[in-house]
């Protein structure tokens, strides 16, 4: 089961396989190329067997799942909900990270309108933010956690980002 199915603002993605999902309208972009890059992070962190699902939505659902899940008022650019609550990230290792074949990673939100205005904020291109916030929220599904963690998710999310081209 994915975070979303149970969510009655939300979409119910069971037997939806897009990797990106786009549920909202505000910004225009082509999903292919972002499922294109999702296969890259998987395949660069060792989880080509994990399902992971993005979902691109408005800035008043990401601040409407802002607000029930972290009790943070406004839009937020990327939020994840991992499948399983780790203690530790998993390590990412050459071999993968040991994970069941299929097995559910967990979901990604991800706002356009909110990736766009950090990204002129930032001097990036759209296209480049929301790569960002893909390997962003894949390390967050791993169990990174950049506000508890001393800096680790910051030094993987920086190598990770060099490897695949990102600013």
């Amino acid at each position: 089961m994915n975070f979303f199915q149970g969510d009655r603002l939300a979409v119910n993605f069971q037997g939806d396989r897009q990797a990106v999902n786009n549920r909202q309208r505000a910004v225009r972009l082509a999903r292919g190329p972002l499922e294109t890059f999702l296969r890259r992070v998987q395949e660069e962190v060792g989880l080509q067997r994990a399902d992971v699902v993005v979902c691109l939505v408005s800035d008043a659902e990401i601040a409407r799942l802002n607000e029930k899940f972290r009790r943070k008022k406004g839009p937020t650019d990327v939020l994840s909900f991992p499948s399983v609550a780790r203690r530790k990230p998993v390590r990412l290792r050459a071999s993968g990270v040991g994970l069941k074949d299929g097995e559910y990673l967990g979901d990604i939100a991800i706002s356009p309108a909110t990736a766009r205005r950090y990204a002129r904020k930032n001097g990036r291109t759209l296209s480049s933010e929301l790569r960002v916030l893909i390997l962003h929220g894949v390390l967050h599904l791993l169990g990174y956690d950049h506000e508890t963690d001393r800096a680790e998710m910051d030094r993987v999310e920086r190598k990770l980002r060099k490897r695949l081209g990102l600013a």
